[in-house]
């Protein structure tokens, strides 16, 4: 009988990391930024009872998509406005920028919310924002049973898909890796015309500039992972304040494949890895990383 549970323990544990693999690649996919809306959040139902997908603009949580509802549902969430200012546990996750989880009740979702999606008196909710260069253009909503590192993942994933979709460059390139050109003195000459400056992303080769991308991405995927599959982990190890001593092994590898994949091929990277490792894994404390960390590899 062990061995049948333990077996069907093990099945159950490759089924569900199978499952958020095919999610993550669908994610990764999306063609444009419409889409990806609509990817995330079939990805995200499949680990929820339902779940809901809205846009941020001007202070109000507008509809977008629903699943685990009726069709005529799904027709009135669509377009659904809620102030921000009505629900608090919405406007705690654009806040925050963190998931939250609420009370289904009406001042923490609205009563709106709480009768399209027939929640319980008693029940919860998850909410988790999809972050973009320090903003919130989305929120996934889930209830019933949530399974929330799985969700958190799947945000993380769409966000730095969300923002490669949606700009023409990449984050500003970190100080310590800013090109610039010093000509001497004797070369300089006065110029009637006054040219805006040549930032260093100007200097770089458009191929190059792909590989950015492709290196941000990696960045937040790799410590997204480290977020869901080291969860007890980190949490002690922030608290202990010596991140890179717990985790070392995963973060040595991350580095080198950063470093063979995106160092090697271009001049102009940048530490990406180092970045998010700081933003997300450090909650913007370096020090959290602790004093064995080695740095930025630059």
């Amino acid at each position: 009988m062990e061995g049948l549970f333990a077996e069907a323990r093990e099945r159950g544990r490759r089924e569900s990391a199978d499952q958020l693999n095919q999610a993550v690649r669908r994610i990764r996919q999306a063609p444009d930024v419409e889409r990806l809306g609509g990817i995330l959040l079939d990805a995200a139902a499949a680990f929820c009872t339902g779940a809901a997908l809205f846009c941020i603009e001007g202070g109000v949580a507008r509809g977008e998509r629903i699943r685990g509802v009726p069709q005529g549902t799904q027709e009135v969430f669509h377009g659904l406005e809620i102030p921000l200012a009505a629900a608090a546990a919405l406007a705690g996750a654009v806040e925050s920028r963190d998931p939250v989880i609420a009370a289904s009740t009406p001042s923490e979702v609205s009563t709106a919310m709480l009768k399209l999606a027939g929640h319980r008196p008693d029940g919860r909710v998850s909410i988790f924002p999809v972050v973009v260069r320090e903003e919130v253009p989305a929120l996934v909503y889930a209830w019933g049973t949530v399974q929330g590192p799985a969700l958190e993942l799947l945000s993380q994933v769409a966000a730095a898909v969300w923002s490669e979709l949606s700009t023409a460059v990449p984050e500003p390139l970190p100080e310590l890796v800013q090109i610039a050109t010093v000509a001497s003195p004797a070369a300089v000459e006065p110029s009637p015309v006054a040219l805006p400056p040549v930032t260093g992303w100007d200097r770089i080769a458009p191929k190059d500039q792909q590989i950015h991308f492709r290196a941000q991405r990696f960045a937040r995927v790799q410590v997204a992972g480290l977020r869901l599959h080291q969860a007890d982990v980190v949490q002690t190890a922030r608290a202990q304040r010596n991140l890179y001593d717990a985790l070392q092994k995963q973060i040595d590898a991350a580095r080198e494949t950063f470093r063979q994949s995106f160092f090697a091929p271009c001049a102009s990277m940048a530490d990406y890895l180092h970045l998010e490792l700081v933003r997300t894994l450090a909650n913007d404390d370096p020090e959290l990383l602790g004093e064995n960390y080695p740095g930025p590899m630059v």
